[in-house]
């Protein structure tokens, strides 16, 4: 088998522990998993299966193509983006149900013969979602609702909005039929019981990412690893990468790592971000190269053919890159072997 030369390692036992915390942190709401986006980029059939085994029932995509791609997996799968004329032909797969968010949607849905839906409503993100005055003006009567849902503007920050859409949304409650009601995200289940009804949706929380202090120490579930595909060393008063932008001081010994933008390791880390023999940290020397970068590799014992880990820690990787925490996990790219450890 052709193994790639850069690979994710991928930790299980802390994509449960985060789950199981989560859950322990929504109390009597029930925990479910947003697995969108390719299960934030670690691969949504792994994931899947992980936290269904751990005891997850709810499970969150954005398109039916997503849905289809897990169907066979046998759990329940929600589609946030609704359900467009172009899905009719997918919106009656198993186990999974539309997330309503338009009046046409709605129509469309009853139009094919209605069944079990969810319903996003605006509480004032004005993304997607029915207003709470259509919901008055009837739009939603003989609807078979599951969950009536909304989404947090900011619940990463501590913002007046916050207390707004929650107000909006529990004056909703009793007035849909809906089975459920869920608003939380991963940072609005920090926000307080007040803001979990029913169901909870953590997403990038499963995956490590920390949207609000009270999630501190939720654990690293991805780390990037490059194999070396050079040792040279670079004399002093030379210097490496695009544009020049860093030069030796002294001699120094260089490995080179099979890693760059289409594997998601982004401009931003060109000059800050860092490898890791063991303990040892082996910074990026000069610019992230397409589909390459350069470390200094003198205080470690680093040949050709070697396995180097990133650095990867979804806050301080977002900090010192300027990307934000989703942006790092849903970036990274095909050519990662996604082995499960």
């Amino acid at each position: 088998m052709n193994r790639s030369p850069c690979r994710l390692s991928l930790d299980a036992a802390a994509l449960v522990d985060n789950w199981r915390r989560l859950a322990a942190m929504s109390g009597a709401a029930a925990c479910g998993a947003a697995v969108k986006a390719d299960g934030y980029g670690l691969g949504a059939r792994e994931v899947v299966r992980r936290l269904a085994d751990a005891g997850c029932r709810d499970f969150f995509v954005a398109t039916w193509a997503e849905a289809r791609a897990l169907v066979d997996t046998g759990v329940s799968i929600s589609v946030l983006h609704g359900v467009r004329a172009d899905d009719m032909a997918l919106a009656r797969l198993r186990n999974a149900r539309p997330v309503l968010n338009t009046a046409r949607q709605i129509q469309r849905w009853r139009d094919a013969g209605g069944g079990l839906c969810d319903v996003m409503v605006d509480t004032g993100m004005n993304r997607l979602g029915v207003s709470p005055a259509d919901i008055a003006d009837g739009l939603l009567e003989g609807l078979r609702i599951d969950t009536l849902m909304s989404h947090l503007a900011s619940a990463d920050e501590d913002s007046p909005l916050n207390e707004q859409q929650r107000a909006r949304f529990v004056a909703l409650a009793g007035t849909t039929g809906a089975q459920r009601m869920s608003l939380a995200n991963s940072a609005g289940i920090a926000l307080g019981a007040d803001y979990r009804f029913d169901l909870v949706r953590p997403g990038i929380a499963l995956y490590g990412g920390v949207p609000r202090a009270e999630l501190a120490g939720m654990r690293q579930v991805a780390t990037p690893e490059a194999q070396v595909l050079q040792r040279r060393r670079v004399a002093a008063g030379e210097s490496v990468g695009y544009n020049a932008t860093w030069t030796a001081q002294t001699d120094t010994e260089v490995a080179i790592l099979n890693l760059g933008y289409a594997d998601g390791y982004w401009c931003g880390f060109s000059g800050k971000g860092a490898a890791r023999a063991g303990a040892t940290r082996l910074p990026v020397l000069g610019r992230v190269s397409m589909d390459l970068i350069a470390v200094d590799c003198g205080a470690a014992d680093v040949a050709e053919g070697d396995w180097l880990a990133l650095d990867y820690a979804l806050p301080e990787a977002s900090a010192i890159s300027g990307m934000s925490q989703y942006e790092l996990l849903t970036g990274l790219g095909a050519r990662f072997d996604r082995i499960w450890r």
